[in-house]
């Protein structure tokens, strides 16, 4: 096989990996899925989604310890978190990020960030990734917002600038979970995320072109 053959293929393979991940995005109006799978909580034992449930709706967050998206918006999350738990809304953050790929995403990793940050939301181990497939994870950190009826309502980015909370403009999650916890249709259901890719096991930390995230 010459160069340029080994590059159509290799090309090939990427656009085929990029459709598979495109394609398990969870759409708007779907159930919310994987509530029996357990994960191990920051808190002691283990938590899955059913667990968490909040009357008005619950708020799932794919998340991490490491990414600078992450760590940029945290206290935003965390403002709008207490914002809106006593609105009805649970919080649940999940990190599926291998641990292969960055050490610093691993269990041991998660309860010391737990301790130094006490943030308001269960915090979970997803480490063998199901949850994560399930939902169609692209980012860190990437929004699901579920109403009380588990349906998708709200997917994507949080803010407009996570790795700089402190320029952004635009608030996509508060402005969700506002219409949500006020009886209202979402107007804007479906945003792209913002982040660092989810680190998938057996794969290279930054192997899907940006755009590939991409949900609208």
């Amino acid at each position: 096989m010459n160069a340029r053959e080994l590059s159509i293929v290799t090309i090939g393979a990427v656009l085929l990996a990029v459709s598979a991940t495109q394609g398990r995005a969870l759409g708007i109006g779907a159930d919310m899925p994987a509530t029996d799978v357990k994960m191990n909580n920051v808190m002691g034992g283990t938590v899955s989604l059913a667990d968490v449930k909040g009357k008005a709706g619950t708020l799932v967050i794919f998340t991490c310890n490491h990414c600078p998206y992450v760590t940029g918006s945290d206290e935003v999350t965390r403002a709008t978190a207490e914002r809106y738990k006593d609105k009805g809304v649970a919080f649940i953050g999940i990190n599926a990020n291998s641990e292969n790929t960055y050490a610093e995403d691993d269990f041991a990793h998660m309860v010391a960030r737990m301790n130094e940050h006490h943030f308001p939301w269960v915090y979970a181990r997803d480490k063998s990734q199901k949850t994560a497939l399930a939902y169609g994870a692209l980012r860190t950190p990437h929004f699901y917002v579920f109403n009380q009826d588990r349906k998708l309502v709200y997917t994507g980015r949080g803010l407009d600038n996570p790795i700089k909370s402190s320029a952004a403009k635009v608030d996509d999650l508060d402005s969700a979970l506002k219409e949500l916890t006020a009886g209202k249709p979402v107007s804007r259901p479906m945003t792209n995320p913002i982040g660092c890719n989810v680190k998938w096991e057996g794969k290279d930390a930054h192997w899907m072109p940006p755009d590939a995230c991409d949900l609208v």
